[in-house]
C-alpha cells in the first residue's frame, strides 16, 4: 500500500511540472527583439552584394589604398616589420642561409632543410616539442620558432634545389 502511495506521489510531482512547464511562457532575456525591426533587421541578398560593390569600389571604407614609394629590388633579402604579423614565402637557394629575427615562426614548405645556429642553443620546433640543435634536420610542415638572433635555417647539404619557406616576422638571407 505505501508503494502505491510513493508511486502516486510521483507521478503527481512529474505530471505538474510538466503541466507546468508547458503552461508558463517566459521569455530569454536578449531574445526579445523581433526580426525585421531596427534592433534586428532583416537584410535581402540585394543590398548585401550592393554594400560588398561599394566597398570593392572603394566606397566602402575610409582608407585609401597606399602604394610603397620605394621600388622593392627582388635580389636584396626581403625584411618585415617589426611585430608584423604578415607571412611571407621565402625562396632559399643552395648555399644561402635564412637568419630569423628574435621572435620570428619559420616553416618549411618544401625542400630538405637544416638548423643554422652561431652558439650552442637551438630553435624551438613548436609542432614536436622539443629543441632542434645545430645541424639537425628541420622537419616539413612543423613551427619553428626563434627566440634569438642569429639562428635560422639552411639548405641541406647536397640538395640542388632549394627551399619554400613560410616566415612570419623579420628575418635576413646570407
Amino acid at each position: 500500500m505505501r508503494k502505491m502511495y510513493k508511486m502516486a506521489f510521483g507521478t503527481l510531482v512529474v505530471g505538474s511540472s510538466i503541466l507546468v512547464g508547458t503552461l508558463w511562457n517566459f521569455q530569454v532575456s536578449g531574445a526579445s527583439t523581433t526580426p525585421g525591426t531596427a534592433d534586428d533587421p532583416v537584410v535581402t541578398k540585394s543590398y548585401v552584394d550592393q554594400q560588398i560593390q561599394k566597398a570593392l569600389n572603394g566606397g566602402g571604407g575610409t582608407t585609401t589604398p597606399t602604394n610603397p614609394t620605394t621600388p622593392t629590388n627582388p635580389t636584396t633579402p626581403t625584411q618585415p616589420s617589426q611585430g608584423s604579423d604578415e607571412v611571407k614565402n621565402v625562396a632559399l637557394k643552395p648555399g644561402k642561409i635564412l637568419i630569423a629575427d628574435a621572435g620570428a615562426e619559420f616553416i618549411v614548405r618544401s625542400g630538405n632543410a637544416v638548423i643554422y645556429t652561431e652558439d650552442s642553443n637551438g630553435v624551438a620546433d613548436l609542432t614536436d616539442g622539443k629543441d632542434l640543435l645545430n645541424g639537425q634536420a628541420a622537419p616539413k610542415n612543423h613551427l619553428l620558432s626563434f627566440p634569438r638572433e642569429g639562428r635560422g635555417i639552411q639548405v641541406k647539404e647536397g640538395q640542388k634545389n632549394g627551399l619554400i619557406v613560410m616566415v612570419r616576422g623579420g628575418y635576413t638571407i646570407k
